[in-house]
Order: C-alpha cells, then sequence, then structure tokens
C-alpha cells in the first residue's frame, strides 16, 4: 500500500473479529514499533504483547475497559501496552556526551519519554493499516492503572501510556466515534507559515 493511502485510511477502529493474526504480521507490527524515534536513542520504552483470548481477557478485566457500545473491541486478537521509562532517559541525559551531570527532569521542555512512546504506537497503527488490519489507541484510565500493574507484574518505574488493539474490522458492528461529527479542522486554522496568523486572517 501508498504510504499516502496508509495515512489516510488510519482510522480507530472499535470493533474487530476474534480471527487470530498471521504471526509475519505481528512479528512486522512490533518491529516497527522499536524504529521509532527517541531523544538520544534512549529508547526509554517497553511493551507488553498480549495475543489470544486468555492474554487478552486478563487485560480486560484489570482495566475495566469498555462500554455496553464497545464490548466488540474485547474480541482484538492481539493487544500491545505501550510503557514509557522516564528513568532511561534521565539516565542517558546524564551521560558526558550529553552535557548534562545530573538527572534532573526540569530540563526537560516536555515529557519525551512518553512522546516517544506514544510515536512507536502511532508505528504499530500504520503498520497494521499496511497489513490489511485496523486497530485502536485507548487509555487506561488512572485509577485502574495498579490492578494493570498487579496483574501483569508490571514495574511502577514503566508508566503505561495507552495500548494498541488491532485484528482485523467488523466493519458491521463498528460504530466510529460521535466526535467525527465534528470534522476535521482546516488547514488554515492549524497551519501558520512564517508567524502566528489568528483564524480570522485566513490562510496566507
Amino acid at each position: 500500500m501508498e504510504f499516502q493511502d496508509v495515512v489516510r485510511r488510519r482510522r480507530m477502529v472499535r470493533a474487530f473479529h476474534d480471527r487470530p493474526l498471521a504471526a509475519a504480521d505481528v512479528d512486522r507490527i512490533l518491529d516497527n514499533a522499536v524504529r521509532a524515534p527517541s531523544a538520544g536513542f534512549s529508547q526509554g520504552w517497553a511493551f507488553l504483547v498480549l495475543e489470544g483470548a486468555e492474554e487478552t481477557a486478563r487485560l480486560w478485566a484489570a482495566i475495566a475497559h469498555g462500554t455496553p457500545h464497545h464490548t466488540h473491541v474485547y474480541n482484538a486478537p492481539l493487544v500491545v501496552v505501550c510503557l514509557s521509562h522516564k528513568d532511561a532517559y534521565l539516565d542517558r541525559y546524564a551521560r558526558p556526551d550529553k552535557g548534562w551531570t545530573d538527572r534532573d527532569e526540569a530540563r526537560w521542555p516536555a515529557p519525551y519519554w512518553d512522546i516517544d512512546t506514544g510515536f512507536a504506537a502511532l508505528l504499530m497503527l500504520l503498520t497494521a493499516v499496511d497489513a490489511g488490519l485496523g486497530g485502536l489507541f485507548f487509555g487506561i484510565v488512572p485509577e485502574r492503572v495498579d490492578a494493570f500493574r498487579d496483574a501483569f507484574a508490571v514495574p511502577a518505574a514503566y508508566k503505561p501510556i495507552g495500548a494498541v488493539a488491532i485484528g482485523y474490522a467488523d466493519v458491521a458492528a463498528d460504530r466510529p466515534s460521535a466526535s467525527l461529527r465534528l470534522g476535521r479542522r482546516p488547514l488554515r486554522e492549524v497551519m501558520h507559515r512564517g508567524r502566528w496568523r489568528p483564524a480570522a486572517e485566513g490562510p496566507r
């Protein structure tokens, strides 16, 4: 599939068939995740890979995810929980080649450990589209994080920024988000070339 087609076809799928995925597709999705950029090549991420109903059911039970309108997401044969590891970045930038001598988090303009892990999640979603599959990125609500950690023995140093569910889309059961009715914001409202221009000024 052409790259531009992958980008245009990417959307959040909330209903899946329970049909297993080809091992080659799973391997490519996971391999591409670690191709994401990371500051200082810190690679401060980890991925909990759950395949099949037995493994994914433990996740759904732990995080109590979903509503009666979205229970078809439980059929996804692959769920990858994306975890960021802040200490990997703080340690990396305290090394001599980076010029810092401490691990002060205040030096960071944004939490790159979360951002880079998000990049990895997006690469998985795009790879899924290229393989003819559907994908969904969803969060774990804060009050369920401890239950998630307990269920899978995830160390406290690793923060779940979200998870990616992947499988064959069940088009008949899928219900796109009502938020899509808002429409995509036009480029003239979000792109500011050369200087910031209020929307009232229109395009450059």
